[in-house]
């Protein structure tokens, strides 16, 4: 029997409250179990809304902290796995923040930990005067036997990570994001994500904040390209599909990981 897995995308807006977040929280992961979804993603930042002059270390957690342990508590008593963009304490560094991404499982316990490994100096912004980046690369879990892997935001717009995932048998890689609304920035978004679903023939799922501040648009692209859901502009819940078999029909007929050439790449 194939392997398949059903997720559930969570656009949200986020609050400087923490409360309030886990309040979201609550409410979408209540929905998405109602749908019938195995697993549920919540965006990057989801923890707290960065402040104009304070600090990210003041809002940071380390992983058993109070924030994670809630949400911990809302995977096991609604039996679904949840991932989610927090604020990691960095120690020695009394400013700034790591940007993770965890991912727990139907019992609340820890599966996956990525810290964020670009960061994005760009276009205005600067993400290092608040955070510290990562320096290892993102490793794959499993649910409902589908191969997962993780990047943040930024991410998306560097391949080597995504093809490393798929080399190392993702099927699924799992993008959550507060990507800024500007200037074709919506267009950059969903050309990106399908572009990585395509080249590596596997699905790829971006899950984005909304408010005046980011684009929206959380979006799930199937190993061909197809898009299979779409969060439009506000505040929603989209579910989608992840289907082992149709990872392998598309790959028998498009072997492009098998052509790569790795004697000159």
């Amino acid at each position: 029997m194939s392997s398949s897995l059903r997720i559930a995308l969570a656009q949200v807006p986020v609050s400087r409250e923490k409360q309030t977040n886990l309040e979201t929280a609550q409410r979408h992961i209540a929905h998405a179990a109602q749908r019938g979804a195995d697993l549920i993603v919540f965006p990057e930042m989801f923890m707290a809304s960065p402040q104009k002059g304070v600090p990210l270390a003041s809002v940071a957690e380390p992983l058993d902290g109070s924030f994670v342990t809630a949400l911990g508590d809302l995977a096991r008593y609604y039996r679904i796995a949840v991932v989610s963009g927090i604020w990691e304490t960095v120690e020695g560094d009394p400013e700034r923040a790591a940007n993770v991404v965890i991912a727990l499982d139907a019992e609340g316990e820890l599966l996956n930990r990525y810290h964020k490994i670009h960061l994005f100096n760009a276009l205005s912004v600067r993400e290092s005067d608040q955070m510290v980046g990562g320096h290892s690369l993102p490793e794959l879990f499993e649910l409902n036997g589908i191969k997962i892997g993780l990047a943040i935001c930024y991410d998306l717009r560097f391949p080597e990570l995504f093809r490393h995932h798929s080399g190392h048998g993702a099927e699924l890689v799992i993008v959550p994001a507060a990507w800024y609304a500007g200037p074709l920035k919506e267009d950059h978004w969903l050309c990106l994500l399908r572009a990585r679903a395509i080249e590596n023939t596997l699905y790829v799922a971006g899950i984005d904040l909304c408010g005046k501040a980011f684009s929206g648009r959380s979006v799930c692209f199937d190993p061909f390209g197809v898009p299979l859901t779409d969060a439009g502009e506000g505040e929603n819940l989209v579910v989608a599909e992840i289907s082992g078999q149709r990872i392998q029909e598309i790959r028998e007929k498009l072997p492009c990981l098998e052509h790569v050439r790795h004697d000159l790449f």
